[in-house]
């Protein structure tokens, strides 16, 4: 059993190449406690790390951590009496790896004074295997499937809520830089380039953090290869560290001549330094060196994340004041009773997000992990089959996937203008904003708002019509035709319950009509007027025809099964592009509603303001308002009750006749006995499809009749059909075993005997 752990662990079972050792269940718990318990350590560490810089200069702080760590590896790796000689050239690149060492320590703590150790470690402390999959998603078509995407997609809205939401008062306020004063050449160059961005220094902090990990990603990229040719990972680090000491030495004394020292007593900062440079620079690398070899890297990732993110979230609500007495006073004098970088609603969403892209994003790819065991050959090998999608792309860049779409919206009549209508209202809204915020106008800036929510409705409408032209897949395979009837659905229930909204408002004003500012009303309400009036002229079509217009393209293709006693067919798939009569778009219709529904508005605005200036009528407001929600809720009631009937798989009203008329051309065939359990439904706007059974004499040609009952079916508009061929002679066969054969010339018979009136109901 020692053999197994030991040295030669690492080959591979052929000899090859180096990889995680199998190590037993019990023994990886040991080391994913440790694991834990180093993240939470480190955590410790930063936190401390971010009290000493109150004091300490952070070009000081770096040497001093640096030279803790260089003097520990030094005395116990040994780096020059072990391994092979160094030549020249390597120290050229440990060289230059210290060079790069100490720039990316620079922008970490620079971050971490800005922005504090809560956020510098939601933001940094992510493993590499997360952020190269991160940019694997982004940049590259091999991203690892919808699961990665998602997991991208959680650490950018995680970042977002940082910038965006996280909204730190003490961050803000603390300004202990005050203009045209800085501690030394170099922070006034870096407070200097976070102004230049035009954001708050702790918003400033997240993005160079951001900037900073993905330094750290390419070091430690470029550190694996560099510590093949020095003799390992231990002794690049320790050499790295000693060259990192030697370059930064004549910087610390030319600080400590030029510059004044907040620290009264450098040996009361013994202690803190000891436990940063042990917790956070030799723990954290060691620790981290075994648990790569003994686990799999994405195990040790997310075993990882979790404990030093959660960590930081209790530090960052509990811890208040550094260990030393001298800090402690320091801190006192400005904030007495608060913790600096508290927490607030943004960061606890943020660090939510963060741990799931965290786990997301180190998980292993599942592609080609689709195979069904089938079998072992003969030598024992395990066989298995794998479905066809498992060796197919099952995601693409974001670059690509925006360009693709973009092009596919642009080839397309309604979504191209959809699209152009949305740059448009955006335009109009973020002028609007901005004229708002500009004059302090609170009108402007709430009609803004409500373009700005009109859009999401365009959005939606839009989103809808690109994903209606995806192609079917394994799971999908009717492809995505309905999203558009879902889209006009969903937007119907939007404006019923804007409509309801409207209402209810304007009756409680009828009752006691309110005095209103009409200064800004007048220009805000043409200039929505004259945006919705081209939103009209685009979408009006929408309104009148739909998708009416047919090409009188159609595609079938028949194929028949014909045994003994029973004979099967599946066939008559055929797909007719705009074959669709009365149809209609729902999706295009709920958008023209929208539209609709905001010129309404703007025109009782205007006219309600007309009367307002002009005979001081105020009560016109809630009449006008009461008028377009009335207006509203009746034009979106047949929109609602279409696209329920399409979702429920309603027989197509204008087509009932026409199926009615069809299913007697059927049963006239020659050679046909019956059919059975007709079937026909809308399935997109396109789409209209279909299944029937038809009982056939034994002696006749069923592709004939198969072909015969698809031009039928297709004339009458049916333009995706499903037919099954059922011969006479399996049904004498089931006669004599059941009563089936006897319900269906039953059955056939009363369906003889329906007679079809106008109103589209059956009369027996």
């Amino acid at each position: 059993m020692e053999e197994k752990y030991g040295g030669d662990a690492l080959t591979g079972p052929g000899g090859g190449g180096l990889g995680p050792v199998d190590v037993p269940s019990a023994r990886l718990t040991k080391y994913i406690v440790l694991l834990c318990l180093t993240k939470v350590l480190k955590a410790v560490g930063l936190f401390e790390s971010y009290d000493l810089l109150k004091a300490v200069h952070i070009v000081q702080f770096i040497f001093i951590l640096k030279l803790g760590t260089a003097f520990f590896m030094v005395l116990f790796q040994k780096p020059f009496s072990t391994g092979k000689t160094i030549t020249k050239h390597q120290w050229v690149k440990i060289f230059k790896h210290a060079v790069a060492g100490c720039i990316i320590s620079l922008l970490w703590f620079f971050g971490l004074t800005l922005c504090g150790p809560l956020r510098t470690l939601l933001l940094f402390e992510h493993s590499d295997i997360v952020v190269v999959s991160l940019l694997s998603v982004l940049f590259t078509s091999s991203g690892g499937g919808p699961a990665k995407t998602r997991g991208a997609a959680f650490f950018i809205i995680a970042v977002i809520c940082l910038l965006l939401f996280d909204n730190d008062d003490l961050m803000a306020k603390m300004a202990e830089h005050p203009e045209g004063h800085h501690d030394s050449a170099l922070t006034h160059m870096l407070y200097t380039a976070i102004a230049f961005l035009g954001v708050a220094d702790h918003k400033g902090g997240v993005l160079l953090l951001v900037l900073a990990l993905c330094c750290k990603v390419g070091f430690h990229t470029a550190s694996r290869k560099l510590a093949i040719d020095v003799g390992g990972a231990k002794r690049l680090q320790a050499l790295s560290q000693l060259v990192s000491v030697l370059l930064l030495s004549p910087w610390v004394v030319v600080l400590s001549v030029t510059t004044e020292s907040k620290v009264e007593s450098w040996f009361s900062l013994i202690m803190p330094f000891t436990t940063v440079i042990f917790f956070v620079m030799i723990l954290d690398f060691y620790m981290d060196s075994i648990c790569s070899v003994k686990m799999d890297i994405s195990k040790c990732a997310r075993y990882g994340s979790f404990p030093i993110f959660i960590s930081a979230l209790l530090f960052g609500n509990f811890w208040t004041h550094p260990i030393t007495e001298q800090l402690r006073a320091m801190n006192r004098a400005a904030h007495q009773e608060s913790t600096e970088h508290v927490l607030s609603g943004g960061v606890v969403v943020s660090a939510v997000f963060f741990i799931l892209s965290a786990n997301i994003l180190s998980s292993p790819s599942k592609r080609g992990q689709k195979g069904t065991l089938i079998g072992y050959s003969p030598e024992g090998t395990p066989l298995y089959h794998f479905m066809g999608d498992a060796f197919q792309h099952s995601s693409q860049s974001v670059p690509r996937f925006i360009k693709e779409s973009l092009k596919q919206i642009l080839e397309e009549s309604d979504s191209r203008q959809i699209f152009y209508f949305l740059c448009l209202n955006l335009l109009f809204t973020f002028v609007e904003l901005f004229y708002g915020v500009l004059t302090n106008s609170l009108g402007l800036i709430s009609d803004g708002f409500h373009m700005l929510f009109d859009c999401s409705a365009l959005v939606m409408g839009l989103f809808a019509a690109l994903m209606s032209r995806w192609k079917a897949t394994r799971i999908f395979n009717y492809g995505y035709g309905r999203i558009e009837i879902l889209s006009g659905f969903i937007n119907g229930l939007f404006l019923i319950v804007i409509a309801f909204f409207v209402f209810m408002e304007s009756v409680a004003r009828l009752i006691d009509p309110p005095e209103l500012d009409t200064n800004m009303l007048t220009p805000v309400s043409v200039g929505g007027l004259l945006v919705n009036l081209i939103g009209i002229c685009a979408f009006s079509h929408a309104h009148s025809h739909g998708h009416g217009a047919s090409h009188g393209s159609y595609h079938s293709s028949d194929h028949g099964h014909s045994h003994h006693t029973h004979g099967h067919s599946d066939h008559g798939h055929g797909h007719s592009h705009g074959f669709t009569g009365g149809g209609m778009n729902a999706n295009m219709r709920g958008v023209f509603l929208h539209v609709l529904a905001d010129t309404l508005g703007s025109i009782g605005v205007i006219v309600s303001t007309v009367l307002i200036e002009q005979f001081g009528w105020f009560i016109a407001d809630p009449l006008c308002s009461l008028f377009i929600a009335v207006l509203i809720f009746l034009s979106v009631v047949p929109l609602i009750k279409d696209a329920c009937q399409v979702l429920l798989l309603r027989l197509p009203p204008e087509y009932e006749k026409e199926l009615h008329i069809a299913l007697e051309k059927i049963q006239k065939i020659e050679g046909l006995i019956s059919y059975r359990d007709p079937h026909f439904w809308r399935h997109s706007a396109s789409i209209v499809a279909g299944t029937v059974h038809i009982q056939v004499t034994s002696d006749v040609l069923e592709q004939r009749i198969v072909h015969q009952v698809t031009g039928i079916l297709k004339d009458a508009g049916v333009n995706n059909l499903t037919i099954q061929v059922e011969k006479e002679a399996y049904f004498q066969h089931m006669s004599g075993l059941s009563t089936g054969f006897h319900d269906v010339l039953a059955m056939t018979k009363q369906m003889e005997s329906m007679k079809y009136c106008k109103d589209g109901t059956y009369i027996m």
